[in-house]
């Protein structure tokens, strides 16, 4: 029996998705359903908190490896960013320096349980809030998710690690698959999301 672990934010948690409970949930039940119908047994953890950055990452990541490590592999998905890249009050909460540093600490830990890790791109953001103080007191902007998208392909590469780029998949169509609130997926963009990674998740079944 694998695990699949899924470390991330709001959008890992699958935030303003009454219909299918975000992308995370919609695999979980993908692979249940899968199981039942005589796949390997793949059981999937929504480790996702709204609103964390690395710094919160780096601190639980250990803990919550060695508290769900299945003997038989694991599966780690680090999905970070679009908290991290945000300017509250006029200073970045974690710049692209310390972001790097905290996801090659995370890694490094993650790679103490697992040859398969997968990190996920940031999505984009609708052009209502692309530079835009919104009501959190948070300001973000397309440019920075490319700053930071960029450390995190540099790093999977470094480290032969995948990367899931689900901000190309969005970018084209963000304004349809984004919620109103211009940062979290829409039932159809976190279903866009799911359709994506169930071939990964084919892997381990």
């Amino acid at each position: 029996m694998m695990y699949g672990l899924f470390f991330g934010d709001s959008i890992t948690y699958g935030e303003y998705d009454g219909v299918f409970g975000g992308w995370v949930d919609i695999l979980k039940r993908y692979a249940l359903q899968r199981y039942n119908e005589g796949s390997n047994e793949f059981i999937l953890f929504n480790l996702g908190i709204g609103g964390e950055t690395t710094e919160g990452l780096v601190k639980r990541i250990p803990h919550e490896i060695s508290a769900r490590n299945s003997p038989e592999g694991n599966v780690i998905f680090i999905s970070y960013g679009a908290n991290d890249l945000a300017v509250k009050e006029g200073v970045q909460i974690v710049n692209p320096e310390e972001f790097k540093t905290n996801m090659v600490t995370a890694i490094q830990e993650a790679k103490k349980f697992s040859n398969d890790i997968y990190l996920v791109s940031i999505l984009p953001f609708s052009k209502n809030v692309d530079g835009v103080i919104v009501t959190s007191g948070k300001l973000r902007t397309n440019d920075e998710v490319l700053i930071y998208n960029q450390i995190l392909k540099n790093i999977a590469v470094e480290n032969s690690l995948y990367y899931i780029d689900f901000h190309s998949a969005f970018l084209d169509d963000k304004e349809v698959l984004l919620s109103a609130d211009g940062v979290h997926p829409n039932e159809k963009g976190y279903g866009m999301m799911a359709e994506i990674a169930i071939p990964i998740i084919e892997k381990y079944l």
